[in-house]
């Protein structure tokens, strides 16, 4: 059965917890056979009483007895059914074509796993490098200033979540228990057990490397198949239908069910999708800048008096306001006890993103704090005739003057709130100390965002410092740009997962415009694995 809401003090003990099942269901020792967590969070409104709120599925000897005595209890019942389950297997070995996956991210490898699992034997694509070799290549650019444009933040095995704080929550709905299968497969690969049970889940990029090498790993022994430095340069569709793809050193493969799981950077592309007549449109997505504050600060605003208790771990916050302008300004991607990274995957540009490993114990906070926009602000990109791809060149204009700003080297555009605040530049840090590498100019952004992205920040700044006490004091620090928070356009499909006007490609995640986030990613690459099995089974009828 399941007991929900049940609340503890925070230094509550395991016979506590033990005890508190006891007087909430009305039972005796010996009739608890036994209890997992399924969900521990915390209630901070209150900073100075902050406690842990349960929900416990509990083993009982006379389960039926005390569901019927608990009847008209909402938080009392049975434990609902989460398992998942295959929505088919593969047909006899050699009857169904074999799937290909391009994209090895979140949604890429969990498409990759399930249809491995199914026995479907799939053929994943990445034009990036092996995780640890890819990680060689984006420290390059962090310690030399040196880009690879193969492989970096956007491009590698793992995706971009490799290299963010590694959040394992979302707000999608998932009736399927989709969610519950990705964080049993992250356990099962190396991630900590606890992220079955905690609120807000997250790994950190050093236990993300490992991890990734061990699904590789599993979907290899199912038969499945990846190649690294494998980029799609075309695609081959006839009277509507994909018949195959050609790879940039030349090869042809076959193909007729491919799952497009290509995340939210690969401009290249979706230019080549479009040039080929895959529908296609612009979409709203983000942009603004990195905010640094100490840790400690945060902590205190959000913990008071439990302000750095291990079992808190470093505080974070969601912050969202409504601008006079008719934007909105709001935190995005907070990273507890991070680093700013550099995010870029095109020469001659910056961009910036934020990271933690599992451990959050660096000393500053960061999150993005931007302000939406929409394909009316990307030139070209409106009426019909209006250019799909224009939210692209939009961000390309922006990482590019946030490159000029910072130097024209890889340096970040830098700027303290409160000179930011009061329309001049920046000539020196303040106490916040970047965690940007390879370094910053201290500058002024508004050379490099859009000017109602300028006005809506300069608003909604006072606004969070009146939510966080000290959000908004003068030393803190702002880098630009962050321009990659989604996808600047849809892969648009239909109910079967596949393209509008193009069978058997099959859109999914980030870089289709479906998810945000690896968790969302990953169950996004579930959902079109179950798609294209289904159809793989229809073909061989």
């Amino acid at each position: 059965m399941r007991l929900t809401e049940l609340k503890l003090p925070l230094d509550h003990t395991d016979n506590d917890l033990r005890a508190a099942i006891l007087k909430r269901l009305g039972i005796t020792a010996d009739e608890l056979l036994g209890f997992s967590i399924f969900r521990r969070s915390h209630d901070a409104r209150k900073p100075a009483a902050i406690v842990f709120i349960y929900t416990l599925d509990i083993e009982l000897k006379n389960e039926k007895a005390v569901l019927a005595r608990l009847r008209g209890d909402r938080h009392v019942g049975p434990t609902p059914d989460t398992a998942y389950r295959y929505v088919t297997a593969a047909p006899p070995a050699g009857s169904a074509p074999r799937p290909v996956v391009i994209g090895t991210g979140p949604c890429g490898l969990f498409a990759g796993l399930i249809l491995a699992q199914m026995g479907f034997r799939p053929l994943i694509l990445e034009r990036g490098k092996a995780v640890r070799e890819r990680t060689q290549d984006t420290w390059g650019l962090w310690r030399q200033g040196q880009l690879n444009p193969e492989s970096n933040v956007q491009f590698g095995e793992g995706g971009a979540g490799t290299f963010s704080d590694g959040k394992l929550y979302s707000q999608i709905k998932d009736p399927g228990h989709r969610g519950r299968k990705v964080l049993t497969e992250f356990v099962k690969a190396g991630a900590p057990a606890e992220i079955l049970y905690v609120a807000k889940p997250h790994i950190g990029t050093f236990k993300l490397v490992g991890m990734v090498e061990n699904m590789r790993a599993e979907i290899q022994a199912l038969g499945g198949e990846i190649r690294f430095g494998s980029r799609v340069e075309d695609i081959d569709i006839e009277q509507g239908r994909v018949r195959g793809l050609r790879l940039a050193g030349g090869e042809y493969l076959a193909a007729t069910h491919v799952v497009l799981a290509i995340g939210h950077s690969a401009r290249d592309t979706f230019e080549m999708l479009h040039a080929r007549g895959v529908h296609v449109e612009a979409k709203p997505f983000s942009i603004g800048v990195r905010i640094e504050h100490p840790q400690s600060l945060i902590d205190r605003a959000r913990l008071g008096p439990n302000a750095g208790n291990p079992l808190l771990g470093a505080a974070d916050y969601k912050l969202v306001h409504h601008c006079q302008n008719g934007r909105s300004a709001y935190s995005f991607c907070m990273c507890p006890g991070g680093t700013v990274v550099a995010a870029t995957s095109e020469p001659g540009r910056v961009v910036t993103n934020g990271m933690s490993q599992y451990s959050r114990n660096e000393r500053n906070a960061n999150s993005a704090l931007v302000v939406g926009v929409t394909p009316a602000d990307y030139p070209g990109s409106q009426g019909d005739d209006g250019d799909p791809l224009a939210g692209i060149e939009f961000q390309r204009h922006w990482e590019s003057l946030a490159f000029a700003a910072g130097g024209s080297d890889y340096k970040a555009p830098a700027q303290r709130v409160g000179d930011f605040l009061a329309g001049r530049p920046s000539t020196e840090l303040g106490a916040v100390q970047p965690s940007y590498t390879p370094g910053v100019k201290m500058t002024d952004l508004a050379l490099c965002l859009p000017d109602y992205v300028v006005v809506a920040l300069r608003e909604a700044l006072p606004a969070f410092g009146r939510e966080i006490s000290g959000f908004a004091m003068d030393d803190a620090l702002l880098t630009g740009v962050e321009t990659r928070t989604s996808s600047p356009l849809r892969i648009t499909r239909d109910e079967g997962f596949q393209s509008l006007n193009t069978r058997g490609l099959f859109p999914a995640g980030e870089g289709a415009g479906y998810a945000g986030g690896i968790l969302s990613a990953a169950v996004d690459g579930i959902k079109v694995a179950e798609a294209v099995a289904l159809s793989l089974c229809e073909a061989t009828e």
